[in-house]
């Protein structure tokens, strides 16, 4: 009986120390702490040397729930992620992703080496363990903070943060594994890299289509979709891992295949990873913070400090700007990205590896790793909103979105069901605009259930409910918000021949010859924008207007204020393709026909 009152115990701490993980979330996000050291502090709290007397020395559970969460992690960043809203920032995003954390790494060896009192291979080793961002770092404190970074940014940033860790996991083991047999040659490091590169994005694309296949053919009970994806991804994740292949490249980019596909039950599925990954994103942080031996690491704080330092203001600033020297990036955006180089659990687990195979010195690299994500994470993670203020790369933030309400209609992957409240400074009440993809349903009024014609015209305080694709059905909401009046643009982002949004069509079609229908000539630029395209605006989108192009220069109270005008002769003037943008033209092309997109 003994023994089962000790699991029972053992269940009951977990449980509340998971909760009070989550409830420390509202104090957290109400001072602006990042939530992730909330966590940790919990599970230094809770161990043996804190209040809460806990032993825990586990490294091999820690190392399984640790791998575990962040394959959920990556899968579900990658599932959320817009292949349309990457393509253009693939090629700096995995540059950063591989040469960049081999440039962190190599930087920040010589002081590790030095203040550490370590050899050239320890140093690296310790180069390796926090040369990589952290993916639920960045995604957690970027969306916390209610940041809108400018799109080529954000991207960049999230894309660069679910790709590195495949590959900082690959450099350790590969140190490690130099550490424990004392040989290894450069032409054998180079093999098992691209084996596990290449094996791990086939299984991760392959797997990710079988996904796709199985939720759209298999008749699954109600409920049983979310958890059937987690458990694929986890499949996915250990298969590759099995096959000696990246299983967090592979999950990563399973994540990417299943989210730009039509599936059933998406929203389920989303909102069901979203609290998977949350769950294990606390149960992660807790149990690296119970690992953590105060006594032990005010012996190592002075030096890990010094590394930390450097890595924050040298290694990954030098990288970075090494990295995007032929990629378009302003200094002010290589600066912040310098600066939004988040680590988090990744390193904490990365150092975990040494501890697991019995390296000597492995306790250092785990205490090192944990002083940097402190630190990183306080400075960091503390300041992000306020640079990306100041070097002017955060966008006015959005407003509100409007309280949405999505149904998936049973064996119907076409169309989704999308009710929205209609309010009194609405686009789609002060306007009449709706896109041409969505058509409205079914009226509620007063507890009674209309037909759009019963009740034309729709009034504030109506709930309107319409039918669109499920990958545009987020657009709506930019109509059911109440109008706010538009920014001045920012001069940063105008070009050199700009009109205002409030222009009409007609005015457009007498200067320039352009053939429109009359119910188009009295619609404004900025409602043209708004009808045509099939996501919320952004700076750079394009629409045709024949002979013309239109391209969206500024935003502001989430319409474009501020139109470039693209002529013909700006086309026909246009340089010829170079070979570097063939062949990205090329890659894409091949991407999107294995993606499906």
């Amino acid at each position: 009986m003994a023994s089962l009152d000790s699991v029972s115990i053992a269940i009951l701490l977990g449980a509340v120390l998971v909760m009070i993980g989550i409830l420390s979330s509202l104090l957290a996000l109400r001072f602006g702490a990042p939530l992730l050291l909330v966590f940790l502090v919990i599970g230094m709290a809770a161990g043996d040397a804190g209040p809460g007397q806990l032993s825990f020395d586990d490294v091999r559970t820690t190392y399984l729930v640790g791998s575990v969460a962040l394959a959920l992690i990556l899968f579900d960043g990658g599932l959320r992620t817009r292949f349309q809203s990457i393509r253009a920032v693939l090629a700096p995003s995995v540059v950063l992703a591989t040469v960049g954390v081999l440039l962190t790494a190599l930087i920040t060896a010589p002081v590790a080496r030095y203040v550490l009192d370590l050899n050239w291979t320890e140093a690296l080793l310790v180069g390796a363990v926090v040369a990589s961002t952290d993916a639920a770092a960045v995604f957690l404190l970027v969306h916390a903070q209610g940041l809108r970074l400018r799109p080529r940014v954000g991207a960049t940033l999230e894309v660069e943060s679910g790709t590195n860790d495949p590959f900082a996991v690959f450099l350790t083991l590969m140190l490690v594994e130099l550490i424990s047999s004392g040989a290894s040659s450069f032409l054998h490091v180079v093999r098992e890299f691209a084996q596990e590169a290449m094996f791990g994005a086939i299984i991760g694309m392959a797997g990710g289509r079988l996904v796709v296949l199985a939720l759209n053919r298999v008749a699954l009970p109600q409920g049983l979709h979310a958890p059937f994806v987690t458990t694929a991804a986890l499949v996915i994740f250990g298969g590759a891992q099995i096959a000696h292949a990246s299983g967090f490249l592979a999950v990563y980019l399973a994540g990417i295949i299943v989210g730009n596909q039509p599936t059933r039950a998406h929203n389920s599925v989303v909102a069901f990873l979203d609290a998977a990954t949350w769950l294990a994103q606390i149960v992660m942080f807790v149990l690296l913070g119970l690992l953590v031996s105060p006594h032990r690491l005010l012996t190592s704080v002075p030096p890990a400090i010094v590394v930390a330092l450097t890595l924050m203001l040298v290694a990954r600033p030098l990288a970075v700007f090494l990295c995007l020297v032929p990629f378009r990036f302003n200094w002010r955006e290589k600066i912040f990205m310098a600066w939004t180089g988040l680590r988090g659990a990744v390193a904490i687990f990365l150092a975990s590896i040494p501890m697991l195979v019995g390296l000597s010195k492995a306790y250092l690299y785990f205490d090192v790793a944990f002083v940097v994500v402190i630190i990183s994470l306080l400075l960091q993670g503390w300041t992000l909103a306020a640079a990306a203020r100041r070097l002017h790369v955060a966008l006015p933030r959005a407003e509100r979105g409007p309280r949405r309400v999505e149904l998936d209609l049973p064996g119907q992957l076409e169309q989704q069901l999308v009710g929205y409240p209609v309010r009194p400074k609405s686009l789609y009440l002060k306007r009449g605009l709706i896109p041409s993809w969505s058509k409205p349903t079914l009226v509620i009024r007063d507890q009674r259930i209309l037909s759009p014609a019963e009740a034309d015209p729709v009034a504030a305080g109506d709930y309107l409910y319409l039918l669109a694709p499920p990958e545009k059905a987020e657009a709506l909401d930019r109509f059911f918000v109440d109008m706010l009046p538009s920014a001045a643009p920012d001069p940063h982002l105008l070009g050199d021949f700009t009109v205002s949004g409030e222009h009409t069509l007609g005015e457009l079609a007498d200067a320039y010859g352009v053939k429109l229908d009359d119910e188009q000539a009295g619609l404004t630029l900025s409602d043209y924008f708004d009808i045509h395209l099939d996501h919320a605006p952004k700076e750079g989108a394009e629409l045709a207007l024949d002979p013309i192009v239109l391209v969206a220069r500024s935003i502001g109270g989430g319409r474009v204020n501020v139109v470039g005008l693209r002529l013909p002769e700006d086309e026909d003037e246009a340089a010829p393709e170079t070979r570097t943008a063939a062949f990205k033209r090329k890659l894409s092309e091949i991407w999107s026909s294995v993606a499906g997109t």
